[in-house]
């Protein structure tokens, strides 16, 4: 046996054993793919008007804004709400191509495009092939990934963006690309601009900056300047309650567990702050993969309104870990059925936190990089 088929295997196998690890290996693409569509589709049987519940959302500002409307609601005063658009102003640009195929065909259209952001993410993840198939049968025993494809929601989109972005951490273009797309989904990865500062990755940083100022110029130029101001009051609004309902935040989840409402917003403020740093640390003094995951998942973490849908990311430090060989990660994404069967949410914040913390644990014994700098482009 070789130094690579040794490293991490313990003891040797015999023939049957062999025999036995490779019909799985065969089987495993198979029976990964059998399970996503089994779970997705026992999900769409159920979703009745739930169905595209989130996409509503996208085409109903994608419609104002051609319409010459306003893009945001400015009654809204809480998050979660039907057709609520949440989103940075430029994502509406993305949405506007879809509308003539949703007209059409309804949802399904969307939901296909989001199942290609999966796909293709697993597919550039910087991992072994097996690892890989493993993600897709995660993928289909983790219910925020049914649950984001269910309301159409752009968790796999994100995550195509992240897997993207970890592969070609090293090529300022691809980086750079992905990191503002990203901030153009949502606000939260623009926390990856830290992460490229911290570990001065200047040009992926100028690269981003160019997408970011040229969406932004195009939507201002449909849209006006004054959506800007509208964006950010209504972020204020939603944004500031550890009571919004069916938020999983860990200071909401402290709240609905009987923390009163000023504790409850101090352990949402301490959980932040200690996420922020652990991903600033980890980007300066561990390696960059590691730092990368790391402000990916408190990216995340940060967020005062945290959605179940949002944890179908913790795939990525999954994926990370398994590489590794550490098999229990595979408790990560499926803990997340927890609250379908009555048991506590306090589980959503439980996983991210070990989503954040894993990779840098597991790399602990490494010795500590001085700084993480981007090697040559590749």
């Amino acid at each position: 046996m070789n130094g690579s088929d040794s490293a991490g295997a313990g003891p040797e196998r015999g023939p049957a054993g062999s025999r036995w690890l490779a019909a799985a290996q065969r089987a495993l693409p198979g029976i990964s793919i059998a399970l996503l569509v089994l779970v997705v589709g026992a999900i769409f049987l159920g979703s009745g008007a739930t169905l595209g519940y989130d996409l509503n959302a996208y085409t109903h500002a994608a419609h104002r804004l051609l319409a010459g409307e306003p893009l945001y609601d400015r009654t809204v005063a809480v998050a979660g709400g039907f057709a609520i658009y949440l989103y940075p102003p430029p994502f509406v640009l993305l949405v506007v191509p879809f509308l003539p195929l949703i007209s059409a065909f309804g949802p399904w259209p969307w939901i296909v495009f989001l199942l290609a952001c999966f796909a293709g993410g697993v597919a550039l993840l910087p991992v072994r092939r097996d690892v890989r198939w493993l993600i897709v049968l995660l993928g289909g025993l983790s219910w925020p990934l049914a649950y984001s494809l269910k309301l159409g929601q752009v968790g796999p989109i994100l995550f195509l963006l992240f897997a993207a972005g970890w592969r070609w951490r090293d090529r300022p273009g691809p980086l750079g690309i992905s990191m503002a797309l990203g901030t153009i989904v949502k606000v939260q990865p623009v926390l990856l601009f830290g992460w490229a500062l911290l570990t001065r990755r200047w040009w992926a940083i100028v690269v981003g900056l160019a997408v970011l100022a040229g969406s932004a110029f195009a939507v201002t130029a449909v849209a006006g300047v004054g959506m800007w101001t509208e964006y950010a009051a209504l972020l204020g609004r939603v944004s500031s309650s550890v009571s919004t309902p069916h938020n999983f935040a860990p200071g909401a989840i402290a709240y609905q567990l009987g923390v009163p409402e000023s504790a409850a917003r101090a352990i949402q403020w301490i959980s932040t702050l200690a996420a922020l740093g652990i991903a600033a640390w980890a980007a300066l003094r561990r390696d960059a993969e590691v730092g990368y995951l790391t402000m990916v998942t408190a990216s995340q973490l940060v967020s005062p309104l945290l959605w179940d849908h949002y944890a179908m990311l913790l795939l990525l430090p999954t994926a990370w870990l398994l590489e590794r060989r550490r098999w229990w990660a595979v408790a990560i994404p499926v803990s997340t059925w927890v609250v379908l069967v009555g048991l506590p949410p306090l589980v959503y914040p439980v996983a991210f936190w070990v989503g954040l913390l894993a990779p840098v644990v597991v790399d602990w014994r490494r010795p500590a990089a001085p700084l993480s700098r981007p090697s040559s482009p590749r």
